[in-house]
């Protein structure tokens, strides 16, 4: 069988007319980064997502050169901190983030969180929607917003984000957010795909995974791409970030995915996103 490459992986297309790579690589606590991501990169991923708060913005921009690859051959998502939410500190904190990443522009710029309690989320949003009509993001979008955040900003704005990124994992499919998402145009990405490595030891999974011949982490990316949704898994360890590419041999039956279903359990890992 010939190794997957970039080209195997579906572009999704976003409310916005651009597209999305579904398969992605995450770099929130990898150590390394540079190192790990230029790895990700020469295996076939064409889509990183990083944070201003995971402070490796740098480490991605020094990976996507040394990689050889083009600027526009690489998607490239950052995300907007709690502490710079506001029409004016979000305008300075993407410039920051840019001016780490060594690049004239991002493809998705998120706000990383609503934090409701801050009351600053729609204004922030505007402010978003005024970087992208300069070019300095090509598409906007949100991470942990509930249906409500949702509807207040589209509400308040008339414009949609394009993506939500929310934790989504076999033990916590959030079913109810992504038939909220879908019905108001936006695509479901999702951080913490293996469940932060639980979802990985599940029974379930590992007979999956035996049935085809795969690792339980590829089942269940598998699992992710045939939902519609989009996965960005990390790893630091080169291996398991090669074999985690290698998702598009197989196809899941609607058995595997029944059973998956199966595996709910409301086992939200990360803090609710209307936390203070």
């Amino acid at each position: 069988m010939a190794s997957p490459s970039a080209s195997s992986v579906p572009d999704l297309t976003l409310n916005d007319g651009t597209t999305i790579p579904q398969l992605g690589f995450g770099v929130l606590q990898i150590p390394d980064t540079a190192a790990v991501t230029e790895h990700a990169l020469r295996t076939g991923y064409r889509h990183i997502d990083t944070a201003w708060k995971y402070g490796n913005e740098a480490e991605v921009g020094q990976a996507v050169r040394a990689s050889g690859l083009a600027r526009d051959d690489v998607y490239i998502t950052t995300k907007l901190w709690n502490e710079h939410h506001g029409s004016n500190r979000a305008k300075e904190a993407l410039r920051e983030s840019l001016d780490s990443l060594g690049m004239s522009h991002v493809d998705l710029y998120l706000i990383h969180w609503p934090k409701p309690h801050q009351d600053r989320y729609v204004e922030s949003w505007k402010a978003l929607v005024e970087l992208r009509d300069e070019g300095l993001t090509r598409s906007i979008g949100v991470s942990n917003f509930e249906p409500s955040h949702l509807e207040r900003l589209i509400d308040a704005t008339g414009v949609t984000p394009a993506v939500n990124q929310v934790e989504l994992h076999p033990y916590f499919q959030q079913a109810e957010l992504r038939r909220a998402n879908a019905e108001l145009g936006i695509v479901t990405e999702a951080w913490g795909p293996l469940g932060r490595g639980d979802a990985i030891g599940d029974p379930v999974i590992g007979e999956i995974a035996q049935a085809h011949g795969r690792t339980p982490a590829q089942v269940i990316i598998r699992w992710h791409l045939q939902l519609g949704t989009i996965a960005i898994p990390k790893s630091a360890t080169p291996e398991r970030v090669t074999a985690n590419f290698d998702v598009f041999g197989f196809e899941l039956t609607d058995d595997d995915l029944e059973r998956i279903a199966g595996l709910e359990r409301g086992a939200r890992k990360g803090p609710h996103p209307d936390a203070p």
